[in-house]
């Protein structure tokens, strides 16, 4: 009887010995929660890297536009006094210079008026 008792005992300390393991192995909701973090940050951290490299390039074309732009409005200027040296020299001569084409719709708002 002794042995039966002893054998139950054991099978029953085994039993929960599984057990606790088993839960003791389980991960819990903190975990979990903890992975999903950490992954989600890791996402971020991807992202937010692209979102720079990005950013530098939109940077580096703005910068490049700015110069063209600076480049045109410099030529803009010297055409604009090179037309208007050779209007005066026509008109020193006794001449008329031809008469000018009518501005584009598009670049009035950027040619004022000049006494070509």
């Amino acid at each position: 009887m002794w042995t039966a008792v002893s054998g139950g005992v054991v099978g029953v300390a085994s039993a929960v010995a599984t057990f606790w393991g088993g839960r003791a192995a389980r991960r819990t909701r903190r975990d979990h929660r903890r992975d999903d973090f950490k992954a989600i940050t890791e996402r971020m951290d991807k992202e937010f890297d692209r979102r720079d490299e990005r950013i530098d390039e939109l940077e580096a074309k703005t910068e490049l536009q700015e110069q063209r732009l600076e480049g045109a409005s410099v030529a803009i200027i010297y055409l604009i006094g090179r037309v208007r040296g050779l209007t005066g020299y026509i008109r020193s001569v006794g001449m008329e210079p031809p008469a000018a084409d009518p501005v584009p719709d598009p670049a009035k708002q950027f040619i004022h008026d000049f006494d070509l």
